[in-house]
């Protein structure tokens, strides 16, 4: 089905590895729709730092960007709420597309990745070639590396490796 890349990180914490359908290029900043990686990585770098996680709307692209600094709850709002509220959302907007950021996400609780993982792969226009972008970075670890693995397995998603810099 896909060819497994091992990719390690700096220190002894080594990254998972990646499984990548063999229809599927990996790419470092770029993808072979040229359109999808420069845009994925632009949208989702002006999310706030500050916070767990976050998503906006890209109306006019019918693309929604999620971004996950840590998977634990962002004060009142859990993140079982945050997903129905950001599935609801990317619903009501007709989303087509979702770029998934776990390029900075850090740690925390990787069952409660599980309703984004079950909300992508219960709408088939995240499943198709092109409607999942997932970005990965020197940071990612162990919550997005499970997520990132089932998604591959479920899903059709473009992989896009944020460069170290």
């Amino acid at each position: 089905m896909g060819n497994l890349i091992s990719v390690a990180s700096r220190g002894s914490v080594s990254r998972a590895a990646l499984l990548l359908a063999s229809a599927l290029t990996f790419v470092m900043a770029c993808s072979t729709d040229s359109s999808v990686a420069p845009a994925a990585i632009r949208n989702t770098v002006a999310a706030a730092p500050e916070r767990n996680y976050s998503f906006s709307i890209a109306r006019e692209s019918r693309t929604v960007n999620v971004r996950f600094a840590r998977v634990r709850s962002n004060g009142q709002e859990s993140v079982s709420v945050f997903m129905e509220r950001m599935f609801a959302s990317a619903d009501a907007a007709g989303a087509t597309r979702l770029v998934l950021d776990l390029s900075g996400t850090r740690g925390g609780d990787s069952f409660l990745i599980v309703p984004l993982v079950k909300g992508i792969i219960s709408r088939e226009q995240f499943t198709r070639h092109g409607g999942l972008v997932v970005i990965v970075g020197p940071d990612t670890f162990s919550p997005s590396q499970n997520a990132a693995t089932v998604l591959q397995r479920y899903a059709q998603p473009i992989f896009v490796d944020r460069p170290v810099t």
